[in-house]
């Protein structure tokens, strides 16, 4: 069995190309052709049926035909047809017998062709008939005498003559049709390279799969994408961009779309500087949502073309980076707990196999008390389970790191206001003790020791925490706050002041930073309780 030949794309729209140019070629050579042809008959006509007419009223002829003088109206015509580019002319009588022929000397015979009738009635005529020689386009008109017709004359074009004629003049216009034919030839050549050049050597199905396959792709994706032009008109747009955006517009009419109708203005978006460089992980509101979006811009031969935008509600991030926070939270303290209790029990091991039963009996109560006061300060003092919960983890952590937690005494947290959900007041209060622990391992000639005051006890709540550690670098003071900054190690995010900050504000309050004495930092965050 024979295996079908399969032409590319780009071979087919050769020759499909090709193929039309010939069919246009040949359809304007045979409309140019008629055309010339009609208009070459038209005008021989004319010019034979005006010669006819001026031998006519030719006085000599007129008294040779009426003498019937072949001799004379030879000599006389004959003389005229040497000047003249007609086949021939014929001169007849007034019963169109003929009295002089120029390619036919057979005088008295009939002049053939059924054409004479209306011209011996005193009318002239341009016909197409066959005569003696041929067909031939004729020209006829009567002689006329005193009111009567008394004989015929007829100048005649030969068909095959007029054809030549034609030819002769249609070789330039075959000739510039064959140099079109060639530059459509090259034409065709050079756009199917090109137009194969732009679809990246695929074909239609192969692109049309490529489209769906990227479409498909697009719609699975579970964060927003928004993909614009330099002009900030919307090329493409995912479902989940839709459905977080609130848009109900056909996509139809959402492509071109100005993308300021659905987001409404931002320096992340809309801001001349982000033009130059691309942004990630940048948390700003569209409209009245808050995202984490990234900005990245489209770049074709080294130049920009758009840009595409990327967002996920932030709430989602945030949910999903407090469940990982607390669960890690949960793993150090319990960490911290195990680690503690194994060095406990290892030094009551060792009191007790020397039988130093006094020793491990003071230890023991010594132990004891220590966290059992911390256990009932936390207790007493908070009221929030997850508050107390974190509290006793760091506080755990702090020991086993070797630093030391220490609570003020006029801590007190009665509920936290509606402004803010416990997993964000966690996320701000579990920074702070994070910032504060790093910073104090970092200082060698700190004391070690965190303070943590908390209260509620007027109309905002309010939390410091201060350390000895490190302090914050100048270099970093004014933009602490922003994603991204940070002093402690390059594996850092630099996101955790960040989110301090945001969840602070969104709850209406404020947060601000002071150096400590002698060293390190204080952070005070300030949230009204209304």
């Amino acid at each position: 069995m024979r295996k079908k030949i399969q032409l590319s794309f780009t071979t087919k729209l050769f020759l499909s190309l090709l193929l039309f140019s010939v069919i246009l070629l040949a359809l304007l050579q045979s409309y140019i052709w008629n055309a010339t042809e009609t208009e070459l008959y038209r005008s021989l006509g004319e010019k034979a049926q005006i010669q006819a007419k001026e031998l006519s009223v030719i006085p000599n002829l007129i008294e040779y035909v009426r003498e019937k003088d072949t001799d004379k109206i030879a000599n006389l015509v004959s003389d005229i047809f040497k000047q003249s580019d007609a086949s021939y002319i014929v001169i007849g009588d007034e019963k169109a017998y003929r009295l002089y022929h120029t390619g036919n000397g057979s005088l008295y015979s009939p002049m053939v062709g059924g054409d004479n009738q209306d011209v011996l009635d005193g009318k002239s005529r341009i016909t197409i008939s066959k005569g003696s020689l041929g067909f031939a386009l004729r020209g006829k008109a009567p002689i006329v005498y005193q009111g009567k017709v008394i004989g015929i004359v007829s100048v005649g074009y030969m068909v095959d003559d007029i054809y030549q004629l034609h030819r002769k003049q249609f070789i330039p216009f075959i000739s510039f049709c064959t140099l079109l034919f060639f530059g459509l030839f090259i034409f065709s050549f050079c756009f199917a390279k090109a137009i194969k050049k732009q679809m990246f050597n695929l074909e239609p199905k192969a692109i049309a799969l490529l489209v769906k396959s990227q479409k498909s792709i697009m719609e699975s994706i579970f964060e927003g994408i928004i993909a614009i032009d330099l002009n900030y008109k919307i090329i493409n747009i995912n479902q989940s961009a839709r459905r977080m955006l609130d848009i109900n517009i056909d996509d139809d009419k959402l492509i071109n779309h100005d993308l300021c109708d659905f987001i409404k203005s931002t320096d992340f978006l809309y801001g001349s500087e982000n033009q130059i460089a691309d942004i990630h992980d940048h948390i700003c509101y569209f409209n009245n949502l808050m995202v984490m979006a990234n900005r990245i811009r489209v770049m074709v031969d080294d130049q920009i073309q758009g840009w595409v935008i990327t967002f996920r509600n932030f709430d989602d991030i945030n949910l999903l980076s407090m469940q990982l926070t607390q669960v890690t939270q949960y793993v150090d303290n319990l960490r911290a707990l195990r680690h503690e209790h194994l060095n406990w029990m290892a030094t009551l091991s060792g009191l007790i196999y020397m039988k130093r039963y006094d020793e491990a009996q003071a230890f023991i109560a010594l132990h004891s008390t220590d966290n059992q006061k911390s256990l009932d300060f936390v207790a007493e003092h908070f009221k929030v389970p997850a508050v107390c919960g974190l509290l006793i983890g760091k506080y755990s952590k702090a020991h086993e790191i070797g630093l030391k937690l220490r609570f003020d005494p006029a801590c007190q947290l009665q509920a936290l206001p509606a402004a803010i959900t416990e997993t964000e007041f966690m996320s701000i209060l579990g920074n702070l003790l994070d910032n504060a622990f790093n910073a104090s391992l970092k200082n060698s000639v700190g004391d070690k020791t965190i303070t943590l005051y908390l209260s509620d006890a007027t109309e905002e709540i309010v939390l410091e925490v201060g350390d000895q550690g490190c302090g914050v670098d100048s270099r970093i003071r004014d933009s602490i706050f922003e994603p991204g900054v940070t002093s402690q190690d390059a594996k850092e995010h630099g996101i955790g002041l960040h989110l301090v900050s945001t969840y602070v504000k969104k709850a209406n309050g404020y947060i601000t930073f002071e150096d400590n004495e002698p060293y390190g930092t204080i952070f005070s965050v300030f949230i009204p309780k209304s």
